[in-house]
């Protein structure tokens, strides 16, 4: 076994312990940018051959697919990270804005794009639901606007690694007062009439796991973000440029990531973490260490037994889904990029995925990314289509069911239009393979965002009797999402600078 000390050769940095970054996703990647970034010593260490983690890629053929997450809000978090390392995103990893943001379909035939602009998108809705229901839209807006600016700086962009944080008699009153603490679903029902509208405010719940009727109204500034912020996509390269960019910067600041590399454990003296242990044999001495990766499976070996943390004794998962990534022989004319196709059923479906059976008619999420030219040769495009599925917790078996959703999957999406994609190139992830792909429960999606597993009930970002462990990702606060994930990466490095001086 070969011992690498790797604190530098000298003056008060060189004195600094060396941070160790487990997992090269984007939590990771934000952490390793800001902490190379100010000068300290960091190895990233990912067990895949790229960086990304669930913000995957994968090519069949001659296609290209992103294999996360598709929708990009709140483009300021991620040119944060850039700007911490005093790199311009914009000449990095240029963005655009998506228009529309999303199209809406409902099986009524009835359809409503969500576009940039107060007035614009006013009119979208009076041209659908009427003048009256756009006037209660307005106002509605306007509130989830309120809803943001409470939350985002208190609960949000804030680290919850200790209870007082809650403690906040001011900013909970006025949340309270905004709606915030009741009912999703009753929520929005309380400022619009039109179903149609009320699912296009309602449907973000699945984001954090739940339905409209069990998530809370904080929740509404999810539509805020995407519906009113926008969606934001790469010019070039898919989502997947977005941690390809991260990890350049990183390596330009002086951090160092080594591929193909998985830390096997992490060891601990009598002042916190000492080193990490590497399947090669390799013992990284280090001072501190983030864990970005899927925290249940870190607990099965990976971290020291005074990491446990209360909070994953019995963790409620959230949502799986069935993805069929397609190479098309053609382009799609007039397709929007992300396309959500709504089933007839509405609580029904949610009462299926909780009851761990197949939704009997589910809501369908088309992305089209048809300005990602490189993704599919010359005339030629890729969709891909997600189903929202049960996770395999308290499953009774999966066997046989992939190809019977994929079967009516198909059926579906030639009924809306698609044609017969049965012949066309695919790539199918369902939850048995994103459980082979590390993720517990066989979801992509982490722990769900119920009152007990959000803000400080969510696993800790710091394991108080292990002192430099520290977490980033899904599992910790903020929780799930592209802006979340970059925040936890923030306030795990803002704690080892701030602990470290």
């Amino acid at each position: 076994m070969s011992i690498i000390d790797m604190r530098g050769s000298g003056g008060e940095e060189g004195l600094m312990s060396p941070i160790v970054v487990i997992g090269a996703g984007l939590g990771g990647l934000a952490a390793a940018v800001r902490l190379a970034a100010a000068g300290r010593d960091v190895t990233v260490v990912e067990a895949r051959e790229t960086p990304g983690g669930c913000c995957g890629t994968a090519s069949v053929g001659d296609y290209r697919f992103d294999t996360g997450p598709s929708v990009l809000t709140m483009p300021d978090v991620l040119a944060d990270v850039f700007a911490a390392a005093g790199e311009d995103m914009e000449s990095l990893l240029p963005l655009r804005r998506l228009d529309p943001y999303y199209r809406l379909r409902y099986h009524d035939g009835s359809h409503l794009d969500i576009v940039p602009g107060e007035e614009a998108m006013t009119e979208q809705v009076r041209r659908l639901c009427g003048a009256a229901e756009a006037d209660r839209y307005r106002r509605f807006r306007a509130r989830l606007g309120e809803l943001f600016a409470c939350e985002w700086p208190s609960f949000v962009d804030r680290d919850m690694t200790r209870l007082r944080s809650l403690a906040q008699p001011g900013v909970l009153a006025r949340l309270a007062a905004l709606g915030g603490f009741r009912r999703l679903d009753r929520l929005v029902k309380g400022h619009l009439t039109d179903a149609r509208l009320i699912k296009a405010h309602t449907f973000q719940a699945l984001y954090v796991g739940l339905s409209p009727q069990r998530a809370l109204g904080i929740y509404a500034v999810i539509a805020h973000m995407d519906t009113v912020g926008g969606v934001f996509f790469p010019r070039h390269g898919g989502m997947h440029a977005i941690p390809r960019a991260m990890a350049a910067v990183a390596e330009k600041a002086g951090a160092r990531i080594r591929y193909g590399v998985r830390a096997v454990e992490i060891e601990t003296g009598s002042s916190g973490v000492s080193a990490v242990r590497l399947d090669t044999g390799e013992r990284l001495a280090a001072g501190h260490a983030v864990v970005a990766c899927d925290l249940p499976r870190a607990h099965a070996g990976l971290l020291p037994g005074g990491a446990r943390d209360w909070r994953l004794r019995r963790p409620r998962y959230s949502p799986s889904c069935l993805v069929l990534h397609f190479g098309l022989d053609r382009r799609l004319a007039g397709q929007a990029h992300h396309t959500l196709h709504f089933g007839r059923g509405w609580s029904s479906t949610f009462s299926a995925l909780n009851a761990g059976r197949p939704q009997p008619d589910p809501s369908l999420l088309v992305t089209y990314p048809e300005s990602d030219a490189g993704a599919a040769p010359t005339g030629h495009a890729t969709l891909t289509v997600l189903e929202p599925t049960a996770n395999l917790d308290g499953m009774d078996g999966w066997d046989g069911l992939t190809s019977r959703l994929e079967d009516r999957l198909l059926g579906r999406l030639a009924d809306l239009g698609y044609g017969d994609l049965t012949a066309a190139l695919r790539l199918t992830v369902d939850p048995p393979a994103w459980a082979r792909l590390g993720h517990s429960a066989g979801t992509p999606f982490a722990m769900d965002h119920r009152f007990t597993q959000t803000a400080w009930f969510r696993p800790a970002g710091m394991a108080r009797r292990v002192p430099g462990l520290h977490f980033a990702g899904m599992y910790t606060a903020p929780g799930v999402g592209v802006p979340p994930v970059l925040i936890s990466g923030k306030l795990a490095a803002e704690r080892i600078l701030e602990t470290s001086r």
